[in-house]
């Protein structure tokens, strides 16, 4: 069984830092895409950003690009999400993705089968 789990959520001030990482076990994920996804009270899960198989190549959404970074350890089984310069609008829940079919990047929610919990951001003004 493929399990997510998220981590390094909090609160912090706007301007501030976050680091979030997610451990993935029952399956490697090298080679597979992985992806961050949010979202925010009353509104629809939305991409964030996304990295390839072999950490080539990334995506991220434009409201957070230049602000954001994913990496990955294909050794270690975890993908970061390093999460500079916040913003209040960045508060949200944030999910970590696995795609079981893709080793490029995706925006789409549907191309990514496995998901963890959530981890809960909030960026005070």
């Amino acid at each position: 069984q493929v399990q997510l789990v998220e981590s390094g959520g909090g609160l912090v001030q706007a301007g501030g830092s976050l680091r979030l990482s997610c451990a993935v076990s029952g399956r490697a994920i090298a080679g597979y895409g992985m992806g961050w996804f949010r979202q925010a009270p009353g509104k629809e899960r939305e991409f964030v950003a996304a990295i390839s198989g072999g950490g080539q190549f990334t995506d991220f959404a434009d409201s957070v690009k230049g602000r954001l970074t994913i990496s990955r350890d294909n050794a270690k089984n975890t993908v970061v999400l390093q999460m500079n310069s916040l913003k209040p609008e960045d508060t949200a829940r944030y999910y970590c993705a696995a795609s079981s079919t893709k080793s490029g990047t995706s925006r789409s929610a549907g191309d990514f089968r496995h998901w963890g919990q959530g981890t809960q951001v909030t960026v005070s003004s």
